[in-house]
């Protein structure tokens, strides 16, 4: 099991195909978050942005359900995250960036900057 003191932060920016149905969109956001937790690590924050326009065409498509994921992980998980990715058919781009403490910083204040904007 993985310690608090190997785990990095990390956030994962997926693009999904357009025409998954809400269930389907929901179930495929499960099943990364699951693998993460499976692996040892914790979910900090995920957030689905829904159907977005791209800046330019993937696949023939023109727009994407984009979900963005802020999570901690042992680094190895992330090998496999990329593999389960990559075998994905709904996903038509993605991206794993690894966040220093000051992207973690921001991350939070902007966090809470639009939860007091929600409350007001």
């Amino acid at each position: 099991m993985a310690t608090q003191n190997n785990l990095q932060s990390y956030e994962l920016m997926a693009i999904f195909t357009p025409v998954l149905s809400d269930e389907d969109y929901k179930n495929a956001q499960k099943k990364f978050t699951d693998f993460i937790k499976e692996a040892g690590g914790e979910i900090v924050h995920q957030d689905a942005w829904g159907l977005r326009s791209l800046a330019y065409p993937i696949q023939k498509k023109t727009t994407g359900l984009y979900y963005v994921l802020e999570y901690q992980a042992p680094a190895e998980t992330n090998a496999k995250l990329e593999i389960m990715m990559n075998r994905d058919e709904t996903i038509i781009r993605h991206m794993v960036t690894r966040l220093d403490k000051f992207s973690i910083a921001y991350n939070l204040r902007k966090r809470s900057k639009h939860l007091t904007a929600d409350n007001a």
